[in-house]
């Protein structure tokens, strides 16, 4: 298998990963633990697993000190931020919307390196900016604006999430240029542990322990080990031999993997609305992926 396929084979494995974490996430939440709680037991584990993998595999590497200002802002929108709203999000909402939103993340990735790295937009880009996020905002408001309806705050937690994940991949390219990929996430998962620990104690402090069942534990470990340790992982090595709009545009594939176990084994519907919807933020994302082939002169 050569090295081009390897990261497509890994970006795809990280969107099954992610796209199952959505139904297995509510297993846990909000009936057995907090979506604060989680997190605060989700990173400290995943970071411990990370330093102890990487002391394992080979020699560690101790960043420079003007790089840990941009450790620190990557383990914000890429920890802190990022999964706060996303397991809030999806404590509130369904697996099928919150992945669908989450598709907005390649066109948010073009807005964001537009401005920070200056990618060039074209008129087609454009439009698929256009469509895309009016797929995403009518899926956000698809049961109305009313900030007290939970679906409604899920859908925009998730929106939120999409746009802090966004920033990240882009944030933390220069860092994946100059250092190895278990070095970056190691530092960044370091830094959030300090971020989110102290908004979900309390919720950790409340888990009443003796009520998980083995689906509960299964679950717990599957988040642990499998939507955050194995996939950020896989999306770290990836993002160091890509640009970060190819890892955006693998996003593309949660939503399939997410409807397809929703469906399967929670009985979820899906609805001519999120059908309609996800096509709009499925061409704008395409729209903003394309890119014309060059004509070779005879």
């Amino acid at each position: 298998m050569n090295s081009r396929l390897k990261v497509h084979a890994a970006l795809a494995l990280v969107s099954l990963l992610f796209g199952a974490n959505y139904s297995i996430a509510k297993v846990v939440m909000p009936e057995y633990m907090g979506p604060l709680g989680l997190i605060a037991l989700r990173v400290p584990l995943t970071t411990v697993l990370f330093w102890t993998f990487h002391k394992m595999v080979g020699p560690t590497v101790t960043p420079s000190k003007k790089d840990l200002g941009r450790f620190f802002v990557s383990a914000i929108f890429g920890v802190a931020v990022n999964q706060i709203f996303f397991f809030k999000g999806i404590s509130l909402t369904s697996p099928i919307m919150g992945s669908v939103i989450m598709t907005s993340t390649p066109i948010i990735v073009l807005i964001i390196s537009f401005f920070l790295l200056g990618e060039r937009i074209t008129w087609t880009k454009s439009l698929g900016i256009i469509l895309g996020a009016t797929g995403a905002i009518f899926l956000v408001t698809s049961k109305g604006i009313d900030l007290s309806n939970n679906t409604f705050q899920g859908n925009l937690f998730v929106l939120v999430n999409a746009l802090s994940y966004s920033i990240y991949l882009v944030i933390v390219k220069p860092l994946m240029a100059k250092y190895d990929a278990l070095t970056v996430i190691k530092w960044v998962f370091f830094f959030g542990c300090f971020m989110v620990v102290p908004f979900g104690a309390g919720e950790l402090m409340d888990v009443n322990w003796h009520q998980f069942n083995s689906s509960v534990w299964f679950s717990m470990a599957y988040i642990i080990l499998g939507s955050t340790f194995l996939a950020y992982l896989l999306n770290m090595w990836a993002l160091k031999h890509v640009n970060p709009s190819l890892v955006g545009y693998y996003i593309y594939l949660q939503p399939l993997f997410a409807t397809a176990i929703a469906v399967v084994f929670r009985g979820d519907i899906l609805t001519m609305k999120h059908i309609l919807f996800a096509s709009m933020i499925f061409a704008g994302v395409f729209m903003v992926g394309y890119k014309k082939k060059k004509k070779i002169s005879p």
